[in-house]
This record gives C-alpha cells, structure tokens and sequence, in this order.
C-alpha cells in the first residue's frame, strides 16, 4: 500500500530555558497570531474603501483595532468552553480545575465561533455600530485562520482522518494513530487538516475576497456573513466522514463515532454542529437577496 511518510516536523519552532522553566514557541501559537494579524489588515483594507460599501463602512480602522481585542477574548473563552460542553462535558464535570489548563490543548472552533458572535454583539451594541455590516468584515477576514490554524493541527499530528488506502494517506506518527483496526502494518489515514486548510481556508477565503472586491457583495449586509456561515458549515461537514470523531464517541458498537443515530445512518459531532451554521448561513444569503 503507497501512503505518504509524515514530515519530520517538530510542533515547536524553537524553545529556551530561563532559570529552569522552558519557553517554547509553537507552531499552533505561532498560527493563531498570524491569522489575526492577516485577518486583522484584510478588515483594515476593508474599511479603507468607502466604495466596497453602501453608507460606507460599517466602522473605522482604529475601531477595527479594539474589535481585534474582543474577538481574541471571544476566540479564547469561547473555543476552550465549547471543547469542555460539547465534546468532554463529564470529564470536566469531575476535573473543573483542568478547564483552564488551555496549553494542553482542547479548542472548539464552533465554541470559538459562538464566542465571536457574543464578542461581536457587545461591540456592536457598546460602539453603536452595525451589526450586519460587522458580521461581513469579520467573515471576510476569518479564513486566513481558519487556513493556517488546520495547517498548525497537521504538524502537531492532531485531528487526523480516517483510515484509508488512498495514495495521499498519511501515517501519522503515535499509537493512537497506528491504532486501525483490520490494518496489517502501517495504517495510513486521511489528512482531514489539510482538506479542511483548503476548503474551509483556501477556497473559502479566495472566494469571499472576489465576491467583496470584484462583486460589490459588501454592499448588501449580510451576504458575505451568511455565504461564510453556510460555506465553512458545509465544508466542515463533507470533511467530517473522512475526520476520526473524538475518542470519547467511539464504542465496541460505534467504531464510527456517530453522536446522533437516525435509523442506521447518524452524525458526527461536528456535522450536528455544522447544521445550525449552514441553516443561518443560507437564510441570510437569501434574505439580502430577497431585499
């Protein structure tokens, strides 16, 4: 079977030891700074092009700026809450004081997702901006990492797919990886984070961009929020039947890890999670083209 060796690839860029304590740059820390700050100068180009909007923009540069606060704040408390209720709520229940151990790991991108929304509304409302023509910035500039974020999940060999014999399998590095069953030797999988990379960041991101630049979609609030909405939600959910579910899901009579069963067919996690953002993201699309 031809599958591709995983990159020797450290999750860490460098690290120094200051009287006893390691400091360590991570790839993953180093993703998350450098899709706000792309994100952060795509709002900025934005708001500097009064034309791209009808009424103008929806807000001004150094605005963009204190937003940029409330949406790290809304990323952070939102994805590590969203981890803890959606995906380990029991294991937490009984261990309160890991919840804030958020350098081990455990983000939900729908939890950060939902803490965006909530940031994004007390901005609106403390500022008095609005809301729609807010929504749209913040989608135009989310890609980039969303992009970067699944590429940093692939180097840490985290969030894997599937087995598969697909010639583009990877075998991932670990035990829990290697763990296939009916798999004699090396198991290769699929690389979920890279197709998510491509869709939900890439292709998503590329589109967006010529709709708001090339299109004039900016002047009609909320379209380019709702496309963003309905296009991660359904890139997210084509990907989820190639993505390994979290161990937590998976049983001796759900080796596929569904959290939903529908009379012998069932949904993932992320899929039931994927549902209400494609739902929202449809529904604004053709209310701004309705109006």
């Amino acid at each position: 079977m031809s599958y591709i060796p995983f990159p020797a690839i450290s999750p860490e860029i460098f690290s120094i030891d200051i009287f006893g304590v390691t400091f360590a740059l991570r790839w993953y820390a180093l993703a998350y700074i450098a899709g706000i700050l792309i994100g952060w100068r795509l709002a900025v180009a934005a708001v500097n092009r009064p034309a791209l909007w009808t009424g103008g923009p929806p807000m001004t540069a150094d605005q963009v700026e204190r937003l940029l606060t409330w949406v790290i704040l809304g990323v952070i408390l939102g994805g590590r809450l969203g981890f803890v209720l959606f995906y380990q709520p029991g294991y937490y229940l009984q261990n309160p004081g890991d919840i804030l151990r958020i350098w081990e790991g455990g983000m939900s991108f729908h939890g950060g997702f939902l803490g965006v929304v909530v940031a994004a509304l007390l901005f609106c409302r403390t500022e008095g901006i609005p809301l729609l023509k807010t929504a749209d910035l913040m989608a135009l500039a989310t890609p980039p990492g969303l992009l970067l974020g699944r590429v940093a999940n692939f180097i840490n060999a985290e969030l894997w797919g599937r087995p598969t014999t697909l010639p583009w399998g990877v075998a991932f590095p670990g035990q829990a990886a290697q763990s296939c069953p009916d798999v004699l030797g090396i198991c290769a999988r699929h690389p979920s984070q890279l197709y998510e990379a491509l869709l939900e960041g890439a292709l998503l991101g590329l589109v967006l961009i010529w709709l708001a630049w090339r299109r004039g979609w900016l002047r009609h609030p909320g379209r380019i929020a709702g496309l963003f909405f309905a296009g991660y939600g359904l890139a997210r959910f084509m990907v989820e039947f190639v993505r390994q579910p979290d161990a937590q899901f998976i049983s001796e009579g759900n080796p596929l890890g569904l959290a939903l069963h529908l009379g012998g067919y069932g949904l993932t996690m992320g899929q039931i999670l994927s549902l209400p953002m494609i739902l929202i993201g449809l529904g604004l699309t053709l209310r701004t083209r309705a109006r």
